[in-house]
């Protein structure tokens, strides 16, 4: 008999103090005002995240030299309510077109709009293989979406 074990989500939840619209807005388009400036897979430094406001719109970073790399795309474009993000970044921390691990976030107005929970998923994790756990770990850490989500509560409070 064989059994599969599926690997669980990094899941994340967070609260901002800003509506639906505003908090979605900074995590799609003021991406690269939050994201960590190291976290980077171009050979030039981090000058911005990209994330294009429709289905099917690319997901990168720009260099400073101008350069662009390739993250990812949208694959589902629900604003202020839900965006879903395909990650194509391998284990090597590389594009990878053919790996396609899933980022979905809701934002969830409480508190009679005037704060927003955040809900993070990243998923299909087992799509890594043997380096499955390992990623799993990283994404999980505070120099994963930890601190990243960190990074954004500030963004937005700013």
């Amino acid at each position: 008999m064989n059994v599969t074990i599926s690997l669980a989500p990094v899941r994340k939840t967070i609260k901002v103090k800003a509506n639906q619209k505003r908090a979605f807005d900074i995590f799609t388009s003021g991406m690269g005002r939050w994201w960590i400036k190291g976290h980077s897979i171009n050979a030039s430094p981090q000058q911005d995240v990209i994330v294009e406001p429709r289905a099917g719109g690319r997901w990168y970073e720009r260099g400073e030299d101008g350069s662009e790399c390739q993250w990812g795309y949208v694959i589902d474009w629900d604003p202020p309510r839900r965006v879903v993000l395909a990650w194509q970044i391998n284990s090597k921390w590389r594009f990878d077109p053919s790996l396609v691990a899933e980022l979905e976030i809701h934002f969830i107005p409480e508190e009679g709009g005037i704060m927003t929970r955040v809900e993070l998923e990243h998923r299909n994790l087992d799509r890594y293989g043997a380096k499955a756990g390992e990623m799993r770990k990283s994404l999980d850490s505070e120099g994963g979406w930890t601190g990243l989500l960190q990074n954004f509560i500030k963004e937005v409070a700013n």
